[in-house]
């Protein structure tokens, strides 16, 4: 789905940019140019941010943690 219309941003790249660490709207725009030009799409860029986030806490929560084992 495009996101960004001016720039031509899809959700997939939005997507890829807040899991590789941009976690606002102008991070996002730094890394992939969507919501720089009419910022008609930064509703949109702030839930895909959410959501990515969300999931990657989910994401976390249900890898088991390893635990330290002492070998004395």
């Amino acid at each position: 789905m495009l996101v960004c219309h001016c720039n031509g941003v899809s959700d997939r790249t939005v997507r890829r940019v807040v899991r590789e660490g941009a976690l606002t709207v102008a991070e996002v725009g730094r890394a992939c140019g969507a919501g720089t030009c009419c910022r008609g799409c930064t509703s949109t860029i702030k839930r895909i941010i959410h959501a990515e986030c969300h999931s990657e806490a989910q994401s976390s929560a249900s890898v088991p943690q390893a635990t330290a084992t002492s070998a004395s």
